[in-house]
């Protein structure tokens, strides 16, 4: 890791970039935005808003467990029961009647509600009330590996589900005549984002989490003339957001998820004009 910070600080001169976990932050963010804006342009074009929410919700959940069955590590629970509970609410979602977004309210409340009860038992839940908020600045150099391998895993996935997801969110019967799965390749994507939001819901926190999902690809599909202009401008929003979200935190000394959240917001409403031009 020192040759890396060694080239940050030749190639950005900045005077936040003396501390290590800035550097740290950076590195995570880099790799953290591109995943949120790659996977949130389906979730906007399936209506799927409020599904990373729903998970975001069920990391309380995961923790609980791994809590009540004594491991240590946190993110191996995570990462078992928001997978569970994304394919769970993909089940229902396909084969009911009601509406998607009744579905992933429901799933996010009976989430977010067994979580709390699991781990306020005693008075207990101020150890974990850092998942609600997440802490960009607490990334230390053993959790990038982790963040490249999801950064790796997801690209490959999301080249191979690309083309059949954009098919599906446009025509699912057509995509069903060319010989696409989709109830398989919806679990494929859902499964995708709640690998992201379970490694990722550490430093995002569970109140921000939905946001720089949806945020990004709501402002680019402003801007976008087709598919590929809104999957990478969204990445770009992600990634301009992000960094610039965390050099101003820095400066202003105020929390650097809610910073990023704030510009990719101002991006969308300052979008908004052009989508009806």
């Amino acid at each position: 890791m020192n040759g890396i910070y060694e080239v940050m600080e030749k190639l950005l001169p900045f005077s936040f970039l003396q501390y290590t976990f800035m550097k740290n932050a950076l590195l995570a963010i880099l790799l953290i935005t591109p995943l949120f804006g790659m996977l949130g342009t389906m979730a906007v074009d399936n209506k799927m808003a409020f599904f990373s929410d729903a998970l975001g919700h069920s990391a309380l959940t995961g923790v609980a467990i791994g809590v009540v069955l004594g491991m240590q590590d946190q993110m191996i629970p995570m990462l078992l029961f928001g997978i569970v509970w994304a394919c769970l609410i993909t089940f229902v979602k396909q084969h009911s009647r009601m509406s998607a977004d009744t579905i992933i309210s429901v799933f996010s409340s009976a989430s977010i509600a067994l979580g709390l009860v699991i781990l306020s038992r005693g008075g207990a839940f101020a150890r974990y009330s850092s998942l609600l908020v997440g802490d960009v600045l607490s990334v230390t150099a053993g959790d990038l590996p982790l963040l490249v391998l999801a950064l790796l895993l997801v690209f490959v996935c999301w080249t191979i589900l690309f083309n059949p997801l954009l098919l599906t969110s446009v025509n699912a019967s057509l995509a069903r005549s060319r010989g696409i799965r989709n109830r398989l390749t919806e679990y494929g994507f859902t499964i995708l984002v709640a690998l992201c939001v379970m490694v990722s819901i550490r430093w995002v926190g569970v109140m921000l989490i939905n946001s720089l999902l949806i945020l990004p690809a709501a402002a680019s599909r402003n801007l976008a003339r087709n598919a590929v202009s809104y999957l990478w401008g969204s990445v770009l929003i992600s990634l301009i957001c992000g960094v610039a979200g965390l050099i101003l935190s820095y400066y202003l000394n105020t929390s650097a998820g809610a910073a990023i959240v704030l510009l990719c917001a101002l991006v969308y409403f300052v979008s908004l004009p052009l989508r009806r031009r």
